[in-house]
């Protein structure tokens, strides 16, 4: 059993990221089908299961013929169609009409399109030179058996799907989704469409959690909520512990109902650190137990969403394998001058406008850590580094986008 630690010094964002993916080894593998792999991060290279393409092929509806046959008038002794073999090879001062996609005949070397040429039915004419090689898709050209067609540590996307059917793979292996579980705490908080009393608001972290996690690939179930008494958190925290990851929401400051820390402490958890020089989100802490991880974010709603985005999708990401996990920031401007914090990198939510090739970064009005009705008008994040002063419009700044359909992301 382990005490929780005092904190002394906070960590920088990078620093507190850096000791996160220390401790996020990838899963174990395991194999899938293909039709189910959307999403997943392969834990070895999938390699082509055939030649792509598998023979000669054409690129254009047209006539198969040989280079050195042009221009002229050349008999059509066949047509082939896409799906179908070459009846036999061509010879010398002939053509075959080929579709797209159709097995280029032994003794062709190019492929002329059929907008470019006259066809009278028996006969073709054309009336240039074509050049050797000209739209005919050489045998593995694309990829040869036995290649790559994705790294390990590659997402499989919709696009990559597409490259491994069509290459032959049907089944990969891939890491694990991990099993996260989150916890809401608070006797205030009541689920949306309940009733509620003086003093009490509405449960809004576990939802964002839980899609949080789940867009970052984890399997998660509904998310719990605990009053604050110290027999609640150890039974749920006990259950959460069993998952790959644990994210619990609210108490994890030092007040006197504050008891996420002290109850993972005794059931065993280490915790690594406490605390980041970061608003909002400063009483963020990490701890392990095991295999598990453990991220204790505060409960304001904004708090919760920059520590789940700058550290626990992350570490999501780094357990299924993902070669680069941390959050991706991308680079503009800033609309307006901001503020600039004089001890803790500072995370503005801001609205996002493309002007020409550059992206300006508007901060959005109410950027406390309660308001996350105002925070959903955002579609970035920006980091404003610590210093002293502000930082002028049009100063250059990193920014995270918040919605992959925004403009700029």
């Amino acid at each position: 059993m382990c005490s929780v630690s005092a904190v002394t010094e906070l960590l920088s964002v990078d620093e507190a990221l850096q000791r996160v993916l220390e401790h996020a080894r990838p899963l174990a593998a395991e194999d899938v089908p293909i039709a189910s792999a959307a999403g997943r991060v392969l834990a070895e290279d999938a390699e082509a299961v055939v030649d792509l393409p598998r023979f000669p092929s054409s690129a254009m509806d047209g006539f198969a013929l040989r280079a050195a046959d042009t221009p002229g008038t050349l008999p059509v002794v066949a047509r082939i169609a896409a799906g179908r073999p070459a009846p036999r090879g061509l010879a010398p001062g002939e053509a075959m009409g080929i579709a797209t996609g159709g097995v280029v005949p032994d003794g062709a070397d190019a492929v002329v399109p059929i907008e470019q040429v006259t066809d009278r039915g028996d006969t073709v004419v054309v009336p240039a030179a074509v050049p050797p090689g000209d739209n005919v898709r050489p045998r593995g050209g694309d990829v040869v058996a036995g290649d790559p067609v994705l790294r390990a540590g590659a997402v499989v996307t919709s696009a990559r799907l597409a490259a491994l059917a069509a290459a032959g793979v049907a089944t990969l292996r891939s890491v694990r989704r991990p099993r996260a579980a989150v916890v809401a705490t608070g006797s205030e908080l009541r689920r949306p469409g309940e009733p509620l009393a003086d003093g009490e608001i509405y449960e809004s972290n576990g939802t964002m959690l839980t899609a949080l996690l789940r867009d970052a690939g984890a399997l998660v179930d509904e998310a719990a909520w605990v009053a604050d008494d110290a027999a609640s958190h150890e039974s749920a925290l006990a259950r959460g512990l069993e998952a790959d990851v644990l994210v619990t929401s609210g108490g994890v400051s030092v007040g006197p109902h504050d008891l996420v820390r002290p109850t993972l402490a005794k059931l065993g958890a280490t915790e690594v650190f406490w605390g980041v020089a970061m608003r909002p989100g400063k009483p963020l802490s990490f701890a392990v137990r095991g295999d598990t991880l453990v991220f204790g974010l505060p409960g304001n709603p904004v708090s919760s969403l920059v520590g789940a985005l700058l550290f626990v999708q992350p570490a999501v990401r780094a357990l299924q394998g993902v070669r680069e996990p941390s959050a991706r920031f991308a680079t503009g401007v800033l609309g307006a001058p901001v503020r600039r914090g004089a001890h803790r990198d500072d995370y503005q939510r801001a609205r996002l406008e493309r002007a020409g090739d550059v992206v300006v970064l508007h901060p959005v009005s109410g950027q406390e850590s309660h308001m996350i009705v105002r925070a959903s008008a955002a579609d970035a994040l920006v980091q404003v580094p610590r210093g002293a002063g502000e930082l002028a419009a049009g100063t250059s700044v990193r920014y995270l986008p918040l919605d992959d359909r925004a403009t700029g992301a």
